[in-house]
């Protein structure tokens, strides 16, 4: 198909993969997916989301109010009340009690997702040819987000509790010698069990990290931002919770905050948050005027209704422990089919698995594996379309992240038997 005549970004922009996998999965009978990361279906609060717009719609005011057009900013309840519920969540991860200024309704914009909020920041913050720093490896759709900007990505490694330190250091020193720091924009980091990893990055590293980018702001010539992505945060379901980075010193200036509650809520219900530093809130703001002037009004009334009522937070013990229940099917069936030559970590929370295959047998698109497990109708997220294209290292090209959110436990265990097959047939 010929491109003449679109921009640059319309030249360059691909079909994300995410979609394709989630059309494949939605389309195959038969298909035992394991990829696209759909919430559980049968955890959705449909009765309590019935209760709530029945009692919407029956106020005639609030009915109107909620079917009407809303500010670009946000309802101002629900900002109210996920500044609150953000503020709780870091008192009682820290056990200290935290200013309420930090999370000023103010400073808080609601999204259609969290998914657009990371496209905002990333819109108002890169041009061109400017770098952001990602995990590695990361969440494969925000990867296609600074593709699609023409933005570059420079993988860290990852440890067990989150971004490698010497290693990020390493990175910055490496930048700053070459000058490409003067294009660095930004650390973008998924810190609760993270996608694909399940990994959560602990406080400290949070801290450090934040550290590390104030050191080289003086060489960079700009405030050098940390982008928080905590869209898991609220599916823990094993251990403790962790502080957010707008505790730690200057996280009120520097950090990114992106939350949702399309995963621990309702997924058809695409409404996210972010809370921003100025100048950043001001430019999002602006932009996102210009993508809808609004999230969906209707969508933010009936978030607001369930925090108010309590709904959200009667939810989410019960979703916490229908993953840890689908989790742990998952697992089993991984210690039973799975060779011992395949490497893989039980995760505390969130909705994967990521397993590691002996290096000579690649996962990819264009593998032999991939393609036979198609023909097996079972489906996996390749594990090398989460790092980022950097020539600095070679990417793990026989991984895969395996999701136990969406399928029900039948799904999860014929899956894992099929792809169990195929690696006993690869001799692995």
């Amino acid at each position: 198909m010929s491109r003449a005549g679109l921009s640059r970004l319309g030249q360059r922009i691909q079909e994300p993969a995410i979609s394709w996998l989630m059309k494949l999965t939605l389309s195959q009978p038969g298909m035992a997916s394991l990829a696209a990361g759909f919430t559980d279906n049968l955890s959705l609060p449909v009765e309590a989301v019935r209760e709530i717009v029945e009692s919407v719609l029956a106020r005639p005011r609030l009915g109107r109010a909620a079917l009407q057009y809303g500010s670009t900013a946000g309802d101002e309840s629900l900002r109210d009340l996920t500044s609150q519920h953000l503020r709780a969540s870091d008192m009682e991860a820290s056990g200290k009690p935290q200013p309420s200024s930090l999370y000023s309704p103010d400073r808080l914009l609601i999204t259609h997702g969290s998914q657009q909020l990371l496209y905002l920041c990333t819109e108002a913050l890169c041009d061109e040819g400017d770098w952001v720093l990602v995990e590695d490896p990361t969440y494969f759709v925000y990867l296609g987000i600074l593709r699609s900007r023409g933005v570059r990505a420079r993988g860290v490694r990852m440890r067990a509790d989150g971004l490698d330190l010497a290693h990020l250091e390493e990175v910055l020193e490496s930048m700053k010698a070459s000058g490409e720091l003067r294009r660095l924009k930004m650390i973008y980091s998924v810190t609760y069990f993270q996608n694909p990893s399940s990994i959560t990055t602990c406080f400290a590293k949070k801290k450090a990290a934040l550290a590390l980018l104030k050191r080289y702001e003086s060489a960079a010539g700009h405030p050098l931002y940390y982008l928080e992505d905590a869209a898991y945060r609220e599916l823990r379901f094993a251990g403790d919770d962790v502080s957010s980075a707008l505790v730690a010193p200057r996280g009120a200036s520097r950090v990114l905050y992106a939350g949702t509650y399309s995963k621990p809520f309702a997924s058809g219900a695409r409404v996210g948050f972010g809370l921003l530093p100025e100048p950043v809130f001001t430019a999002v703001l602006r932009i996102k005027g210009n993508h809808d002037f609004g999230t969906s009004n209707f969508l933010q009334q009936l978030l607001a209704e369930a925090l108010a009522r309590g709904h959200f937070r009667k939810h989410l013990p019960r979703l916490r422990a229908r993953y840890a229940s689908k989790r742990a099917v998952m697992t089993q069936a991984i210690r039973e089919r799975f060779p011992s030559g395949v490497r893989w970590e039980d995760p505390q929370g969130g909705l994967y698995v990521w397993a590691t295959l002996p290096s000579r047998c690649p996962t990819g698109f264009q593998s032999r594996f991939f393609k036979q497990a198609l023909a097996a109708k079972v489906l996996y997220v390749p594990g090398d379309l989460c790092y980022a294209s950097d020539r600095s290292r070679r990417p793990s090209r026989s991984s895969m992240r395996l999701s136990f959110g969406g399928s029900e436990e039948s799904g999860i265990r014929t899956g894992i038997e099929r792809l169990g097959r195929l690696m006993e047939k690869h001799k692995l």
